[in-house]
């Protein structure tokens, strides 16, 4: 009975019949626990008590002397592909055609791809940088029968590919995805002693005083450009109105003069010159 609900052995392999040390007895109620019913169970003598190292979360009590022996069954070798005629692959039906010409190559690629997404934590988080069609996109280009030869081609270097992403640009993937767990930490961990230095007194006090003076500064500009504006409209109203050149002459000076060499001084030049004009007047 045991035998028959058994998997069938290999021709060859040595049955349970073949075995010389092998003793079979047919399972009775009135002889044997419940819990030996379908399994190959030997009796081991020992010189000690059983009960001394019996742990009943292991192991049932109705198991004490004995031991579990299981069969070892050689596995079937699949039928090579020479063994089973192809059919035509022009006339036959599509589900001969998956099994016969697509599952073949691309079940192996499958099996790869699901160990390239382990190894990204594709199961472990929601975004991800890997791209599946990508990965098997580039396995199935580089295990081409006809490119045996020839050197693994990377996925952005496939020719189709990149004549595609001429077309069809991709978005830049986000600097999160590309990062790894210890840049994105280094850059973390930077931000935030950073942020610590940052709210200490002494340094609050230095970036507030530091930002004071760039408003100054820009204010500072501000108000020369609104200087040179309000000459310049007072030029104008002073030409209108016929204002004697003694009176004209301390604002307009050889302006045109200054105006043409500020254009080749440099912005520190043509500051000091504003302040120079300033005082004067």
């Amino acid at each position: 009975e045991f035998e028959s609900a058994s998997a069938p052995f290999v021709v060859g392999s040595g049955g349970d019949q073949e075995s010389v040390a092998t003793e079979l007895s047919q399972y009775d109620a009135s002889k044997h626990s419940p819990v030996f019913y379908g399994h190959m169970v030997a009796k081991i003598p020992v010189d000690t008590s059983v009960i001394d190292d019996f742990k009943p979360e292991h192991s049932h009590p109705a198991f004490l002397g004995h031991a579990v022996v299981h069969k070892f069954i050689r596995p079937l070798s699949p039928p090579t592909s020479s063994t089973i005629p192809l059919p035509d692959p022009k006339t036959c039906s599509p589900i001969e055609y998956l099994e016969h010409y697509i599952f073949p190559v691309l079940l192996p690629g499958m099996f790869e791809l699901l160990k390239a997404a382990k190894a990204e934590k594709c199961f472990e988080r929601k975004w991800t940088k890997f791209n599946a069609c990508d990965f098997l996109t580039e396995w199935l280009f580089n295990r081409n029968p006809k490119r045996s030869d020839e050197e693994f081609t990377q996925f952005f270097e496939i020719p189709f590919v990149k004549s595609w992403l001429v077309i069809y640009p991709r978005a830049p993937i986000a600097l999160s995805l590309l990062l790894s767990d210890e840049e994105a930490a280094i850059i973390i961990q930077s931000f935030w002693r950073g942020y610590q230095v940052r709210c200490m007194p002494e340094v609050h006090e230095l970036r507030e005083w530091q930002k004071e003076l760039r408003e100054e500064k820009e204010g500072y500009s501000k108000k020369i450009s609104e200087f040179w504006t309000k000459q310049a409209c007072k030029v104008g109203v002073d030409m209108e109105t016929d204002t004697p050149e003694e009176f004209t002459g301390v604002f307009l000076g050889n302006l045109e003069e200054r105006m043409e060499s500020e254009k080749e001084m440099k912005a520190d030049d043509k500051l000091s010159l504003k302040l120079d004009f300033c005082l004067q007047i």
